[in-house]
């Protein structure tokens, strides 16, 4: 534009703050002395857009009407829609979750909501489920006794400690300790004897000869004789006299151990009979009789339960 065509007023005239510069003053600019803005204004209406620069203005007019809600307004027109208005580019807003469709609800946020909630439902099943299996358990088992509880069975005392020991072990003698009769003496010649000293009673293999056992303490029962001896490699044999009475069955020293004929520090070996006793004192012979092959030593003799 040039000077020639800016219409009626100068800048000066136009701008409100034209009297404070020095130019604006020489060209007669004045402070506001009527409406907002110019020097000369008298608070002209007008509707927007209607003002042309080189034009006169067109007489004042009426404020404008408000129309009914939702309809447009008569007086008021957007720039862009006048002749030679500028056109105004709307800049779109970005949309969110894409395609052009409004925002929908915040799935991720519902998803982990949801994650959290069936995590704290397997939890608390867990935990009542742990708690069952203790209450359970304390359901089924019974309290276990204490000190100050009576549990109906006395405390064995020491002295039936001693009792019942001494009722578990039944006498045990050495040989050399029995009454000895009928030629019967005590030797150490052989080795191999569990007897004190490795002594034993030899002299046996003659038909009279006898040894004595007199025991005590023991009940009245059924129990069984052993007896430890030696053989050199054959078989022997002796009978057994219970309280008097000969057992009809004579007492087996067979060489159960295979041990080579004439060696006797290897022929040492046990066997047993059973035996009828008394409350009380009893007695047990082993005794070399008509019929008895007593070619034998002997070493221990010893009862034990029957099993």
């Amino acid at each position: 534009m040039t000077p020639g065509n800016n219409g009626a007023s100068t800048p000066e005239d136009d701008d409100p703050f034209g009297y404070l510069y020095a130019d604006g003053q020489a060209n007669g600019a004045q402070p506001p002395s009527g409406g907002y803005g110019y020097p000369n204004s008298v608070n002209r209406v007008r509707p927007v857009g209607t003002r042309q620069y080189g034009q006169p203005g067109p007489a004042p007019q009426a404020p404008p009407q408000q129309g009914a809600y939702g309809q447009p307004n008569t007086h008021y027109a957007a720039p862009e829609t006048l002749p030679g208005g500028a056109t105004t580019a709307h800049s779109p807003q970005p949309s969110h979750g894409g395609g052009g469709r409004s925002r929908g609800p915040n799935t991720k946020g519902l998803l982990i909501g949801a994650i959290a909630v069936v995590a704290a439902v397997v939890i608390g099943i867990g935990v009542a489920m742990i708690s069952g299996d203790d209450d359970k358990g304390g359901n089924e088992a019974g309290p276990t006794p204490t000190a100050t509880q009576d549990t109906g069975k006395p405390s064995p005392s020491s002295s039936e400690d001693d009792k019942g020991e001494d009722e578990v072990k039944l006498p045990t003698i050495d040989a050399k300790a029995l009454r000895l009769d009928g030629g019967a003496s005590l030797a150490s010649e052989f080795d191999g004897a569990k007897a004190d000293g490795g002594v034993y009673v030899t002299g046996f293999n003659q038909v009279g000869a006898k040894v004595t056992w007199t025991l005590s303490g023991v009940k009245a029962g059924s129990y069984r004789f052993y007896v430890q001896y030696g053989i050199p490699g054959e078989d022997a044999d002796a009978t057994v006299v219970v309280n008097g009475k000969a057992e009809s069955r004579p007492l087996n020293m067979k060489n159960f151990a295979n041990s080579p004929k004439g060696e006797w520090d290897k022929g040492w070996q046990n066997t047993w009979a059973s035996v009828n006793l008394n409350e009380g004192t009893n007695t047990i012979e082993l005794a070399c009789n008509d019929g008895n092959k007593c070619n034998a030593v002997l070493d221990q003799f010893w009862l034990a339960e029957p099993e």
